[in-house]
């Protein structure tokens, strides 16, 4: 059997192939994600009822997609798990969604479009995800979910300043936008995808695997729903056999999922405390080169110091920034958008290679599709929360809930760590 990874720190080829086809997606979705309000909004005339309903669709797709998917992708193969259609299907579709909504001429289309987009996102996650993971040894999977944010966020970046430049050369970074300059963004932006999803024809599927090849954090559970027959009974039979290991390492994700509420209320601050439009791209142009710049080096230091305490630490930063955005006006969220990005460098690539490493080695496509379907689903209900807060309370209110929320979850991490060894039956700590 070909060898996963070599123990050096080299990154297979898989990972950084997978990693360009995230860079050139995210540059695709992000020139459109700041505008595609504005442009159901201001140029469509949709309302905000409309709006949530197009955004709330998306959400509820991509978290029910994304566990089918990681499931399904485990067990499509006869020889071992069938990643690669999914990746192709889910990084094709956003290009056909997105060419949907900038040929839009009233907001049903627009929610059509973002539909098919978020299918597509949904096809895609836990299968690329648990392509990363079954290429590479335990050891060295936090720098390759490192590497793999770094290359979606560094295509976050890039896409968003396209956004900008191209703005600002029609003419339109100040005060409202032309449905010329939306239209054409959202074109550039399915040229883009195209680029991504050529990429996927030179993904290729995992060879099988033998669990004797994994190292000591990884367990080598059985394969579930074997010689079961109901796709219901299986997924069920599948979702149970993650152990509880797995569920104890899930849990303070998912508390801390809840105080994880849309970026959009940041953005809305950053608006709410005298940014300009293109202040606003550019703020999340920082908060993107932060999150670029530090996952790589982020990922390296969670394969030495341990995944759950750098996540802790993303915690803790979260909670600072939280509290930063509710209290401080003008120039000083610039810093905290910085510091923002920091926590999201430190949490989610290493929250997955975290799951993949207690996850049995032929069920890492449910096991993350499970962990993204609920945090998906407890996210939402996050954004839901500090909207009313946001309403009814305050504007600074969803960020006080958030920063407690986040260091009640810090605290229950020692907790989870302590249930999951002993779920394992042995001491060594992750």
């Amino acid at each position: 059997m070909a060898a996963i990874a070599a123990t050096s720190g080299r990154l297979p080829r898989q990972v950084i192939v997978l990693g360009w086809v995230s860079f050139f997606a995210d540059v695709s979705s992000e020139m459109a994600y700041p505008l595609i309000p504005l442009f159901v909004t201001v140029v469509l005339g949709a309302s905000g009822g409309e709006l949530g309903a197009i955004e709330g669709l998306g959400a509820v797709l991509v978290a029910m997609l994304t566990g089918w998917a990681g499931w399904r992708s485990d067990r499509s193969g006869k020889g071992g798990p069938r990643r690669v259609p999914f990746v192709r299907w889910g990084y094709g579709l956003p290009v056909l969604g997105k060419a949907i909504i900038a040929s839009a001429t009233a907001w049903p289309m627009v929610l059509v479009g973002r539909a098919i987009d978020r299918v597509g996102k949904g096809l895609r996650g836990s299968p690329r995800d648990a392509l990363i993971a079954d290429a590479t040894r335990p050891e060295v999977r936090g720098r390759a979910f490192g590497f793999h944010r770094a290359m979606d966020t560094g295509g976050a970046f890039v896409g968003v300043l396209l956004s900008a430049g191209i703005l600002w050369w029609l003419g339109a970074s100040e005060g409202e936008v032309s449905g010329f300059a939306v239209r054409a963004i959202l074109f550039v932006a399915a040229g883009v995808g195209v680029a991504s999803a050529v990429c996927t024809f030179w993904v290729k599927e995992a060879p099988a695997q033998d669990p004797e090849v994994e190292s000591a954090p990884e367990r080598k559970g059985k394969q579930a729903g074997d010689g079961e027959s109901g796709a219901s009974t299986e997924r069920m039979r599948a979702v149970g056999a993650l152990g509880r290991e797995y569920w104890w390492t899930v849990a303070p994700l998912l508390l801390f999922a809840v105080a994880n509420s849309s970026d959009a209320f940041i953005l809305l601050r950053a608006s709410d405390v005298g940014f300009s439009p293109l202040s606003v791209v550019l703020a999340y142009a920082l908060f993107n080169l932060a999150y670029t710049v530090a996952s790589y080096p982020v990922g390296v230091m969670a394969d030495r110091i341990g995944k759950w305490r750098t996540i802790a630490g993303g915690w803790l930063i979260y909670a600072g920034a939280y509290a930063g955005f509710a209290l401080v006006e003008g120039a000083g969220m610039w810093g905290l958008l910085a510091l923002y990005g920091l926590y999201a460098a430190m949490t989610e690539g290493v929250g997955k290679a975290l799951v993949s490493n207690v996850a049995p080695a032929g069920m890492r496509g449910t096991a993350i599709g499970v962990l993204s379907m609920s945090l998906g689903l407890a996210m939402l209900v996050a954004s839901v929360v500090a909207g009313v807060l946001w309403d009814h309370v305050s504007h600074a209110a969803p960020f006080w809930f958030g920063a407690a929320m986040a260091l009640l979850a810090v605290a229950t991490i020692p907790i989870a760590c302590r249930a999951g060894r002993w779920a394992r039956g042995r001491s060594t700590p992750e």
